[in-house]
């Protein structure tokens, strides 16, 4: 038995050029930042969406609406105290306390708040959960974007 090589010849495929986008050293490239800012506008907007149309009272509405800008408020504020501390800019301690302590409580809030409404059914709840941590996440990396980019273009 003798075994026959098959040879196959691959057709060279077109170069397509790439394109160079300019960004600078350290600088969050476009999709990371488009990504990032849709997160926190799906987060957000999909909470607020939700809390218009359920069946709750006006102010238990206006508690989880002041929980969510709590929340937001203190996590881009416990984000940059960190980052300034990283970047050895000056960072009392009690404000990087404050920021900590803020961003527990508001999670605290949440989950003591979601876990005492009767009125609402387990799987909002857990809508209001999720909807809460991706606006949280999504203010901590807008945040980040917004200060990498920033110190990319002072650099230059």
């Amino acid at each position: 038995m003798t075994q026959e090589k098959e040879y196959v010849i691959e057709k060279e495929k077109p170069q397509i050029p790439k394109i160079k986008v300019e960004r600078k050293d350290g600088e969050p490239t476009a999709a990371f930042k488009g990504a990032s800012i849709a997160a926190l506008l799906i987060g957000v907007s999909s909470y607020l969406i939700g809390l218009f149309n359920a069946g709750m009272e006006l102010n238990e509405k206006g508690y989880y609406f002041v929980v969510l800008i709590f929340g937001l408020y203190a996590s881009v504020s416990l984000q940059k105290a960190v980052r300034d501390k990283e970047e050895g800019v000056p960072v009392t301690n009690i404000y990087y306390g404050i920021s900590w302590f803020a961003l527990i409580v508001a999670i605290a809030l949440m989950a003591i708040g979601l876990y005492n409404a009767g009125s609402i059914v387990l799987s909002e709840k857990g809508f209001y959960a999720m909807a809460f941590v991706l606006s949280i996440f999504a203010a901590i990396t807008v945040q980040k974007n917004v200060r990498d980019t920033q110190k990319a273009r002072e650099a230059e």
